[in-house]
Order: C-alpha cells, then sequence, then structure tokens
C-alpha cells in the first residue's frame, strides 16, 4: 500500500457501523485517510464489534499502514420510561411530573403529563432550581418541587418518546461513572486488543483511575492483552471542566464531546471550551479528539456545508490531534466520500499553517517538570526548522517519544517506527505522526540505511533531502533515546550524529 505522500497531519476518527462495517468499505476508508475506528459500544452487539474488529485487522495486515481501534464505553444514561408509541406532547408552563413506579407514559389533557425514568435515584437528586432537559434539550424543564415526586415545570416545549436522554446539568448525581455494562465492555475490549478506551460521563480524575485501575481487577486472570489500555477521557459534564487539570493528567488523552457538552452548557459557550481544552491538552503532553456533528449534514448529503467545513478547520486551527465522525460514517449514506472531504478540509488548512511564521510550542507541564526527553523533542524542532527537513524520523518502542515530539507542532509528518504492533497502531492517534512497525535492526547505522531506502520507495522525500533520524541503542529498548542525526537522503553514511540527555 503504497502512499505517494504523507495523509494531512491531523488524525481522523471514523466510526464503524452498519453504513460502513464491510470489508470494501474499510478499505476504502483505510485509503481515504482513516488512522482509528471507533466501535460505539452503546449500539450493537459485542459479537458485532467483534466481527467489525476482525475486518478492521484483516483490511489492514494486507497493507502497510496500522490502525489504531477505539472502543466507546456507553457510560450512564439516565433514559425515560416507555411511552406511548406516538409520543406526548409538552407544552411551555405545562407540568412535567416524575414517579418512581414505572409507569407508561399517555397525554394527559390537564397539561399534568407523568413520566418515569431508569434511573431510581432521579427523585433524590435533583433539588428545585435545577434544570431538567430531555432529547438532547429540545424539551427544557425547571425543577420547582422534589420529594415523592418530581415536579417540573416544562420552559421549552416538544415531543418526548420512550427512552429519550435526561440530563441535568445543575444537580450532583450519584449514579456511578463506570456501569456493570461497561465493565463487560472493558473485558471484552481488552481480550480482543483493542488500543484505546473512551471513558464516558468522566466528572473527576478518580473515575479515570478507577476504570485504569479496575481493568485487571475486573477481567480476571485470564487476560491475553497487555495489563495496560490508554483511557481517553470523554469531557461532556460541568463537572469535567472543573477538573480538567487532574483529569487530563491521570487520563492517557481527552475527548471534546460537543454533544452533550452542548446540551450540559450553553451552546455559546462549546466553541470557547473546545479552544481551552485542546489547549490544555496540548500544555498536558496528552492528545485530544474533537468530536459530535462535525459533518453532520453528510449522513444525507454527498457534500458538507460551509460551517461544517469552518467547523473542521477550526478545530486543525487548534492543532487538535484527530478530528471524529460518528453517525457520518457509521449510518450515512456516503462514509467514504465523508472521509474524503474531511482529509482535504485537513489538507488545505495545514498547508494554509505551514505559510506562517514557524512557532515551537512543547508543552507547558513537560517544560515546568524538565522532562529530558521533551527537552530532546524540542531540540528536534530547532534542527528540523534549521536545516529545513523533509521528514522526521524516531524510534519510538513504547510511544512516548512519538508522541513528545507530536505535541511540539510540527508541520512536517513524524515518522514513528517501533517493533511492537500494538504500539505501532496506538501511536496513529498522535497528530503528525505516521507508525511504522519492523524487525528491529541491528543497529543505528543499519536504521538509518533502512530509513534512507523507505523513504525514497513511499516517494516521501528524495535524494538532497535532509531528514532528522532521533533513536538510541539498543534499539528496541525503551527509555534510551538519545541520540539525533542529520542525515542526506540518497547519501548512506552522511549526515552527523549528536547526543543529548537520556
Amino acid at each position: 500500500m503504497t502512499q505517494a505522500s504523507p495523509l494531512p497531519l491531523t488524525k481522523i476518527v471514523a466510526t464503524l457501523g452498519p453504513a460502513s462495517a464491510n470489508e470494501e468499505t474499510i478499505t476504502k476508508l483505510i485509503a481515504a485517510g482513516v488512522s482509528v475506528f471507533r466501535l460505539n459500544f452503546s449500539h450493537g452487539t459485542l459479537d458485532e464489534h467483534g466481527a467489525w474488529l476482525r475486518l478492521v485487522r484483516e483490511v489492514c495486515s494486507r497493507g502497510d499502514r496500522p490502525v489504531a481501534v477505539l472502543g466507546d464505553l456507553p457510560g450512564p444514561r439516565i433514559r425515560v420510561g416507555k411511552v406511548v408509541e406516538e409520543g406526548i406532547d409538552l407544552h411551555p408552563g405545562s407540568l412535567l411530573i416524575f414517579q418512581r413506579e414505572p409507569i407508561v407514559a399517555r397525554p394527559d389533557a390537564r397539561g399534568q403529563h407523568r413520566l418515569s425514568s431508569n434511573y431510581p435515584r432521579l427523585l433524590d437528586d435533583a433539588r428545585p432550581g435545577e434544570r431538567l432537559l430531555i432529547a438532547d434539550g429540545t424539551v427544557r424543564t425547571l425543577v420547582i418541587d422534589a420529594g415523592d415526586e418530581l415536579i417540573c415545570r416544562v420552559t421549552h416545549g416538544g415531543r418526548v418518546t420512550s427512552g429519550k436522554g435526561i440530563n441535568l446539568p445543575e444537580t450532583e448525581l450519584t449514579l456511578e461513572t463506570i456501569t456493570d455494562r461497561d465493565w463487560e465492555c472493558v473485558a471484552w475490549a481488552a481480550e480482543h486488543h483493542v488500543d484505546y478506551l473512551a471513558l464516558s460521563f468522566v466528572r473527576s480524575a478518580a473515575d479515570v483511575q478507577e476504570l485504569s485501575s479496575g481493568i485487571r481487577r475486573r477481567i480476571g486472570p485470564g487476560l491475553t492483552a497487555p495489563p495496560e489500555l490508554p483511557v481517553i477521557a470523554k469531557i461532556e459534564t460541568p463537572a469535567a471542566l472543573l477538573a480538567i487539570d487532574s483529569i487530563i493528567t491521570a487520563a492517557d488523552g481527552i475527548m471534546v464531546a460537543r454533544g452533550d457538552l452542548g446540551v450540559e452548557m450553553d451552546l455559546a459557550e462549546v466553541p470557547v471550551l473546545q479552544k481551552r481544552l485542546v489547549a490544555a491538552a496540548q500544555e498536558h503532553g496528552k492528545p485530544c479528539i474533537v468530536a459530535t456533528q462535525m459533518l453532520e449534514s453528510m449522513i444525507e448529503s454527498s457534500a458538507p456545508t460551509r460551517a461544517e467545513a469552518n467547523d473542521v478547520a477550526g478545530a486543525i486551527f487548534d492543532k487538535t490531534d484527530a478530528v471524529m465522525l460518528s453517525g457520518e460514517t457509521a449510518i450515512g449514506r456516503y462514509p467514504v466520500v465523508t472521509v474524503e472531504h474531511m482529509r482535504r478540509i485537513a489538507e488545505h488548512t495545514e498547508a494554509h499553517l505551514a505559510s506562517l511564521p514557524p512557532v515551537s510550542s512543547p508543552p507547558e507541564r513537560l517544560r515546568v517538570e524538565r522532562s529530558p526527553l521533551a527537552a530532546l523533542a524540542h531540540g528536534v524542532w530547532t534542527v528540523a526548522h534549521d536545516v529545513d527537513a523533509k521528514l522526521i524520523v524516531v524510534w519510538s518502542q513504547t510511544g512516548g517519544g512519538a508522541r513528545f515530539l507530536s505535541q511540539n507542532v510540527f508541520r512536517i509528518p513524524i515518522i514513528a517506527v517501533t517493533s511492537d504492533a500494538t504500539m505501532a497502531r496506538r501511536m496513529q492517534l498522535y497528530r503528525g505522526v505516521r507508525p511504522l512497525c519492523i524487525d528491529t535492526p541491528p543497529n543505528l547505522a543499519a536504521f538509518d540505511d533502512f530509513i534512507d531506502d523507505y523513504v525514497q520507495e513511499q516517494e516521501w522525500a528524495g535524494p538532497g533531502d535532509a531528514l532528522v533520524i532521533v533513536a538510541g541503542e539498543p534499539l528496541g529498548t525503551a527509555g534510551v533515546t538519545n541520540s539525533l542525526a542529520i542525515h542526506v537522503v540518497g547519501e548512506p553514511g552522511s549526515g552527523y550524529r549528536g547526543h543529548q540527555g537520556s
């Protein structure tokens, strides 16, 4: 699978579903630019997800591009109970009464509608003066009394049907972040070597730590996957925003989940919040995914709106690591065309960014901590700029070096080489990183020669182009990255190799 030129620096995450989970479409999606496939455990069965995962791995085994798989845990969802098939229409000023006992809700001519929910403690948690939102906020109510019943006044009406989601943005909910269903999905994900897990409804660092520490305890001694599973914290609640620094520290990355965030917060705040969250992830040196409704109209349309194109470009201007497609590729009519549009937007946006004065931005937290690897990465940025390098190449056995280089906001691709197939897949989430899995070369000279041949075969660089090669000996050992070479393509043994602190 020869790629004439590197794909955009910004990664594309595509959700698998009935519209895309077949061999032909997966093959085309990878060719179009997908780096990470998302399995949404909120929909479908684990058997279905297993079949889709096998398809992804089979397709990737026939090419030379590793692709990561992200399992997105359902998390706790408060939902409306049973409602008559046609639904009930709620009007402003009417009363909505939640009761503990399950019922089938029916229209009420007096304007006092009764509902139940799947959350037994709803009546205990909610307090007068707090908002209760239904169906992604299309129906809005205000709690006016709480006790044996929860009485709400409808402020913005609409139709309510069975199973619609309930949001309580001001309420301190006592429900558990990680449900029994989540733990079932965690065990399955570990057994099937999923590369990342996204944790829903994160409210504090303790939620992330519970998942990270509980993985092996919950899934038992029969686990064959690596003991660690990187956790992506989905930021979708006001509580998460208040604890964002500690959450990012505990997690391996974050997702700006704009769907629930736009329901829980004032919609006008979301664009600014997105920028702040992307910047916060960069300060900590962690990857960030911007998600939800990026090209939503392409579920039905073969082209995005101008506003959607601007939305995608805005996230790329902020230098997010990845942009994500949900329903567009899971159930949409044009999954491949959607990815192609997203890739083209990324290419044009990154070309504009490349025309601006270069600025290095090593992660603030790592500068404060004086991380040696972060210092090396910043040095690589300086050298690459001074010699006008075509590519950065790094031997990154466990992905740490690649991640630090990625967070320095290079405008050229970073070829990250490892002998670990799992780590190669995981590095697909990092902005600008093109992972490559090979057998470990015997020494640095052999590695330089391999890279010289490889970049020319891929037509990523030609004779006379400068590369910056970062590695350490022995190759294949984690934590030994300490040398930097300026290599001229087509001249084996050329260049200068210097050493920096490991």
